[in-house]
């Protein structure tokens, strides 16, 4: 099963026997929370779930956006009507991070049938709701480990035997700038792997073979090989992740990412554009 639907598609399943529950992601990087654009216009029966407070623990040591406490995931899951064998749709406006942050999520604590909307919400054609609906809740238990995990050791190992690659920005990989996190750079041995090059118009994956061409250069479809991913927080590092998945490459991700890494003044940086 292709872990992205389109926006056709998921009218046709919303309209049959057995339409998914749908689950609005929307955010940006450093705020504001966007709960408000959801109250405005959201896909007819969407629940809200937002992502830096029930997608992520609290920032600190484990970076900016640490993995949520399985416990407190799965409660925000069951109320917003998720089951276990009930299909999922989760999407946000267009970019794509957000939603691919809540597929991994949902898919490494052991749900089987979880897609995002390629494109988001500006691929809909169809009518939007501002009811905030109420769904019967869910039985989903999440149990983690269904989908491979690093941790910083891990990345490091990985980025020498393996490939790592490092889904944010060139430039904050090269070092050039750093917005955000202490101090810019990457993991040395991480290979430069923008996950923006991964979609194209409209926020939409590229075919399949061109994101299969894609890795192959990048050295993450070689025979045998590890492949890991990082990001900033966890999050585009995710929609990467999800890139991959899509061209039948499995990874792992780093979720502490360049935020944990950084955070450790003890822990080597590489600058430059080569890993």
């Amino acid at each position: 099963m292709t872990p992205i639907i389109t926006a056709s598609d998921l009218a046709s399943e919303l309209a049959g026997p057995r339409p998914p529950v749908l689950l609005d992601i929307r955010w940006q990087l450093g705020g504001p929370n966007l709960r408000p654009e959801y109250e405005a216009g959201h896909l007819p029966g969407a629940v809200f779930v937002d992502l830096d407070t029930e997608l992520a623990g609290p920032p600190g040591a484990g970076g900016r956006h640490p993995l949520p406490d399985p416990a407190g995931l799965g409660a925000v899951l069951r109320r917003a009507g998720v089951s276990a064998d009930t299909p999922v749709v989760v999407y946000d406006g267009g970019q794509g991070w957000a939603a691919a942050r809540a597929w991994w999520l949902l898919r490494w604590t052991g749900h089987q049938d979880v897609r995002v909307l390629d494109g988001g919400l500006a691929s809909w054609s169809g009518s939007l709701s501002t009811r905030t609906p109420v769904p019967a809740p869910g039985d989903f238990v999440p149990a983690p480990g269904a989908l491979p995990l690093l941790d910083a050791d891990g990345a490091a190992e990985l980025a020498r035997k393996g490939v790592l690659l490092d889904a944010r920005a060139a430039e904050r990989y090269r070092g050039d700038v750093e917005p955000v996190d202490r101090v810019g750079g990457h993991i040395p041995g991480a290979v430069s792997a923008p996950t923006s090059e991964n979609t194209g118009a409209g926020g939409h994956f590229l075919a399949v073979g061109e994101l299969a061409a894609r890795f192959a250069a990048l050295g993450a479809a070689d025979q045998g090989a590890e492949v890991g991913v990082y990001c900033g927080s966890g999050v585009s590092g995710a929609h990467e992740v999800l890139a991959l998945e899509i061209a039948g490459i499995r990874a792992a991700l780093y979720a502490g990412s360049w935020s944990e890494w950084s955070s450790d003044e003890s822990r080597p940086v590489a600058t430059g554009p080569t890993p």
